[in-house]
């Protein structure tokens, strides 16, 4: 039976599963991933580790499923984006890749904004210090010998691709998320790259994920034991690629990721851009197809954090928290470890607990964390809203979807009817090996893209979402107070 290879390049992790003709989850495979942090702001990995990570998750579903293995078809990829992953003329990494939650550029996407106010609309967005464009301009400033030498300026996932093809290509979502792709288009903007000293000679070329984007190559296949003409799907960037595997594909459909970072999505048949509210309009993984996205850095990610520092796992940490839930927790959190996007902008905000007393608990800490994030996440909400979208239930996906407790605070908080989705944790790789059946068969999109089995359903509590009312508000108040203490914070440090 023909099986599919999805691979995902995410922040805290490459993960992969493989996948038979009736889309049945055969086996997956989970490799850990390190970040960088060698100043404030500063977010970097290097490429080689996404390889060595990929090699390891595939040596472990070769061994784990070998016969599903020897009948593999087709890879489709999926990644975190924005990345920067800057190669050389011999396709040499020439230094490490600056990531999405990396807020080093916020003065170069400032500038960008000023100078090139008119193409945040044919962007999708205004500039901002996590896309990729900013970061150029901010290497070719502090690293000029660095900049001169960039042959191609890949994302995450087609780094992968080279390694996997020869090929330097990208797809339509991914591309989305770089400030140099007119949406509208879909296409490369002269005007945005030359805004940042670059043309299209240093870019990849563009598919539509859905596309074959290049072959196995010969000597990998036999390596890994593959017959020949395995073919390598565009893919996508992980939003989108999430939302392939959630059947998220036609307008009006969305759902809510709470992975290492959070976001918002909906699917939309035209390109509908809002850059005033902050919100993302980019190309979705499948032809004639966009999306609107509020974006925030900061996920479940706080929740590993804080596991860390209270050296409690977080199962535990979810248990207490829920044993000793009595409404609207007392200490507010505001989950602004690496900055945030929507709805501020801010790459200088931090995390911050406000209201803890000698009675705070480690389960009211918890507690805390779980409602700060869902506060960002109304947020995003009420931008998407002033922007024209239309929400009346939302999927949820990502690690933090497999905590029912979780998502029944989301659901209250954002006041809104919340589907957990059976699988629907392993996200984007689902929805690259999606798309490398479509690579791979010529299938129409709505055949393969069908929304998973519901888990369950999470109604609102009406007691509860006009309880947490007075507490969104406190939240939005907290963070205007401090935003002036996070830009004097970051002048002292910088």
């Amino acid at each position: 039976m023909p099986a599919y290879l999805g691979i995902d390049v995410g922040t805290s992790a490459v993960k992969a599963v493989i996948v038979d003709e009736e889309q049945e989850v055969l086996a997956e495979a989970s490799q850990p991933l390190a970040i960088s942090r060698p100043r404030d702001l500063w977010s970097e990995q290097d490429p080689e580790s996404w390889w060595e990570a990929v090699e390891g998750a595939v040596e472990a579903l070769r061994a784990s499923v070998p016969a599903a293995w020897a009948d593999l078809r087709a890879i489709g990829l999926s990644g975190q984006m924005h990345g920067a992953v800057l190669l050389d003329d011999r396709d040499r990494p020439l230094r490490p890749a600056i990531l999405w939650n990396d807020g080093r550029s916020f003065r170069e996407a400032e500038e960008l904004g000023r100078l090139h106010p008119h193409l945040s609309r044919a962007m999708g967005v205004v500039p901002m210090p996590g896309f990729t464009a900013p970061k150029l301009l901010w290497v070719a400033r502090h690293e000029p010998e660095i900049f001169r030498a960039v042959g191609t300026v890949l994302l995450p996932k087609d780094y992968i691709r080279l390694k996997l093809t020869g090929e330097r290509i990208t797809d339509m979502s991914d591309a989305a998320g770089t400030w140099w792709l007119d949406e509208a288009a879909r296409a490369w903007s002269d005007e945005a790259l030359a805004a940042t000293g670059l043309d299209r000679r240093q870019m990849p070329g563009l598919v539509e994920g859905s596309a074959p984007a290049g072959f196995l190559r010969p000597d990998l296949a036999a390596r890994w034991g593959l017959p020949s003409g395995i073919v390598v799907a565009g893919g996508a960037g992980d939003a989108a690629a999430g939302a392939v595997g959630l059947g998220a594909t036609g307008d009006g459909a969305a759902f809510l990721s709470l992975g290492t970072s959070g976001q918002l999505f909906i699917a939309t048949e035209a390109f509908r851009p809002a850059p005033d509210r902050l919100v993302h309009a980019f190309c979705h993984a499948l032809p004639e197809l966009w999306f609107q996205m509020a974006a925030m850095l900061n996920g479940a990610s706080c929740l590993a954090w804080l596991s860390g520092l209270l050296n409690r796992d977080i199962d535990t940490l979810l248990r207490d928290a829920e044993a000793s839930y009595r409404g609207p927790s007392q200490v507010l959190f505001l989950p602004c470890l690496t900055g945030e996007r929507t709805p501020h902008n801010d790459p200088h905000a931090r995390g911050v607990f406000f209201g803890l007393s000698p009675e705070t608990t480690p389960a009211e800490l918890a507690q805390a964390v779980l409602e700060g994030v869902a506060f960002s996440f109304a947020d995003a909400k009420d931008c998407l809203v002033q922007a024209g979208a239309q929400l009346s239930k939302a999927g949820v996906i990502g690690g933090g979807s497999r905590s029912a407790f979780w998502t029944r605070i989301l659901a209250d908080i954002l006041d809104l009817p919340l589907v957990r989705l059976r699988g629907g944790e392993k996200g984007p790789a689902f929805g690259a090996a999606r798309l490398a059946m479509l690579a791979a068969t010529g299938a129409a999109p709505e055949a393969v893209c069908t929304a998973p089995p519901v888990l369950d359903r999470i109604v609102p509590d009406p007691e509860r979402v006009e309880r947490y009312g007075p507490r969104i508000e406190a939240f939005r108040r907290l963070y205007k107070a401090l935003r002036p203490e996070f830009s004097k914070a970051s002048q002292r440090d910088n």
